[in-house]
């Protein structure tokens, strides 16, 4: 396995973490700022107002995008078994 391979898969590696991930954080990461804003302005300082609202959105974003997930996982997962190939050899 050469030098330019392992950086291509690793590269490879981080840029799918990074866009697989970035829609479920950022929603969380949204409707947590919503969240504080609202209990910022009335005053209610209730932990399971700002848990609740986030879990549900995190999984409402995992049901509409869970396919393109993973069907970018099972890319990537060819991509890294065809370097199988290229070691073998």
């Amino acid at each position: 396995m050469t030098e330019d391979m392992v950086v291509s898969l690793t590269y490879e590696t981080v840029k799918i973490i990074l866009v697989l991930s970035a829609p479920i954080l950022i929603s969380g990461l949204l409707i947590g700022l919503l969240i504080s804003v609202f209990q910022a302005t009335t005053q209610i300082q209730e932990p399971t107002l700002a848990f609740v609202p986030k879990l549900i959105i995190v999984f409402l974003v995992l049901m509409v995008l869970g396919s393109w997930i993973i069907n970018s996982l099972i890319e990537y997962s060819l991509f890294v078994l065809s370097f199988i190939e290229e070691i073998m050899v």
